[in-house]
């Protein structure tokens, strides 16, 4: 987790973003944006990696950014691409396809708070059935 501005920025990488624990784990620590730079092949590509993207935006209420290298077909590893910027609501703002290119988009703050204030999630978790522990050492999660 790191700050730039008036934003708290989690990160993980490619494989994380299917762990909803460590995005909540972000989400609670106050995150706003979380960022997963990853390369989803040809078989998890088209069937996961948009719909991972917009379930952590929506079950955080933040944004999600994904960051996936450009498709070379000649390479022994072939990407999917489809770099994209997902709203707290879970909408595609912004994206690529699997072509070279570049994310563009403002992104508003307010969003998050706004979201967050709309659908109260953090207050109205069962918190009787089930809670997150997470350990910090010098405020950096483990």
């Amino acid at each position: 987790m790191f700050e730039i501005e008036k934003w708290k920025i989690g990160l993980g990488i490619c494989y994380d973003i299917r762990f909803p624990l460590m995005a909540n784990i972000y989400a609670e620590k106050g995150c706003q944006l979380l960022v997963y730079p990853g390369a989803f092949n040809m078989t998890t590509g088209p069937a996961h990696w948009e719909l991972l993207q917009r379930a952590r935006a929506v079950d955080n209420q933040l944004y999600v950014a994904t960051v996936s290298p450009a498709r070379d077909e000649t390479s022994s590893y072939t990407a999917w691409g489809h770099s994209s910027l997902i709203s707290p609501w879970g909408s595609v703002i912004a994206t690529t396809e699997e072509k070279e290119g570049i994310v563009y988009s403002e992104i508003d703050l307010s969003q998050v708070t706004e979201t967050r204030e709309q659908i109260p999630i953090r207050q109205q978790q069962r918190k009787d059935l089930y809670h997150i522990e997470f350990n910090t050492f010098n405020n950096q999660i483990l």
